[in-house]
């Protein structure tokens, strides 16, 4: 059973359960938005599909998880976030079931397409739940932990695969969701706190509009990565920014709208969100680009090449839980700026290795890399949030999700025009502009200083 909020969080044991439902939750989320790429050449083979068919295992699960962020934020602020988010686990946990028992390509992606709402229900009201279970003095710090498990989950997804399939079937990257989502449901159920309700009807023209704009953005990003036909392309993105237009003219004279245009009002909510749309940009552009990077540029095999991706996410694990506190007693716009221009560094440092470096040259490029976007995550996650008011903690939240799968997807296209350029020299010019859109992040990060959080410019009549 559910209780009301304390005034200012949650104390002792209940904000001890309530971190462990979040933290396994988002941490089974974020890591199926990457697990499935790993297998995709075995479960292709076991259902006879098509390596190009079996590509939608994956498509499936992003679109509907980028369809639905928003419209499920919206709906979390009308009926409350903890109803939105243990409907997320259950349908995620009984959806990860229907993977493991599938049959066939249909099967699958079907029960992917379910997962990928079930994994919306959880994302786009996690950070909002943050928000009403820390203390105010301790926000950073769980924002912090927050941007620690999505960040090391998406980064360890593929080596985590590779550790199940050694072991066993394809069945169980999905299978193994199934206790772990049983935990997270009961947790919720026990110690989730009521958050409130607002008094308006759910927008389902908006979502109608917002899940054609995001729905066909994805796709055609995702078309132009895979190098398809570019009439198809030019349509899907063509339909994506006439339906975002029609959305965003909708949204403007609605009091909470569900593309939270009335935030981006707010200069520090705005420039806060371009950091992390051009950081997860810078993100997408290298965890695609490293591998071939290692492997067809300085010749590492495919084990070496796992070795050598793990110091990022190692030592994000460690800048982010050290960040989060201190975005509490320093601003956000001084520590992102800080962390994004350490990855700039890091990025251009491996961009420009020697023809035959040795092993610790590159760790050490990849540990300053991962301790840069690690300090960067957490304080920005706190500007975020903090700059919207209490009752638009689900609008934020959203966005907080939704630019952070823009960016991904953005980067993954801009590898894919990198090495249409150039195969020889494509790694390295997607490091290039990974370092480049890192750098520009730094710089909107420091804009931030001049921004005044949580004012709202008066509207132009």
């Amino acid at each position: 059973m559910s209780a009301p909020i304390p005034e200012d969080g949650l104390h002792g044991p209940r904000l001890l359960s309530a971190v462990a439902t979040l933290v396994i939750a988002i941490a089974m989320a974020s890591l199926d938005t990457s697990i499935a790429n790993t297998a995709l050449p075995t479960i292709a083979a076991d259902v006879n599909a098509s390596p190009a068919d079996s590509v939608w295992v994956v498509n499936a699960y992003q679109l509907a998880l980028v369809v639905s962020l928003l419209p499920f934020a919206s709906l979390g602020e009308i009926i409350g976030y903890r109803r939105v988010y243990v409907w997320g686990v259950a349908v995620f946990t009984v959806a990860s079931l229907l993977c493991a028992l599938s049959w066939s390509l249909p099967t699958l992606t079907a029960a992917r397409i379910v997962q990928g709402f079930g994994a919306s229900g959880i994302m786009s009201v996690n950070t909002a739940l943050i928000r009403f279970i820390y203390p105010s003095k301790s926000l950073g710090r769980g924002v912090g932990y927050n941007a620690l498990v999505v960040a090391v989950s998406t980064a360890v997804g593929p080596t985590i695969a590779a550790g199940i399939l050694s072991l066993g079937s394809w069945q169980w990257l999905f299978a193994v969701n199934v206790p772990l989502g049983l935990i997270a449901f009961v947790l919720a159920l026990r110690v989730l706190p009521d958050t409130g309700r607002a008094a308006r009807r759910f927008d389902f023209g908006s979502a109608a509009l917002n899940a054609a704009t995001f729905g066909f953005l994805i796709f055609g990003i995702g078309e132009a990565a895979h190098g398809a036909n570019r009439v198809v392309t030019l349509a899907a993105l063509a339909v994506a920014a006439t339906a975002g237009a029609a959305l965003i003219r909708r949204q403007l004279g609605l009091p909470a709208p569900m593309l939270p245009v009335d935030l981006y009002r707010r200069p520090m909510f705005a420039l806060s969100s371009l950091t992390s749309v051009c950081s997860f940009t810078a993100q997408g552009l290298a965890f695609v680009s490293l591998p071939f990077y290692f492997q067809t540029v300085l010749g590492f095999s495919a084990v070496e090449t796992g070795l050598l991706l793990t110091p990022w996410p190692v030592m994000t694990g460690i800048a982010a839980p050290v960040a989060g506190p201190l975005s509490d007693r320093f601003p956000p716009a001084i520590m992102g700026g800080i962390g994004l221009a350490i990855l700039s560094a890091g990025l251009t440092l491996i961009a420009t290795l020697p023809d035959h470096p040795g092993i610790g040259a590159i760790v050490w490029r990849m540990a300053v890399c991962g301790a840069g976007f690690g300090f960067f995550q957490s304080p920005n996650l706190k500007a975020i949030m903090s700059s919207a008011p209490p009752e638009r903690s689900g609008g934020a939240s959203g966005i907080v999700a939704t630019s952070r799968l823009t960016g991904q997807a953005t980067g993954a296209a801009l590898v894919a025009l990198c090495f249409g350029i150039s195969m020889r020299h494509g790694p390295s010019l997607a490091l290039a502009l990974a370092a480049i859109f890192s750098a520009a992040g730094s710089a909107v990060s420091f804009s931030r200083l001049a921004a005044r959080p949580g004012r709202t410019p008066p509207r132009r009549t």
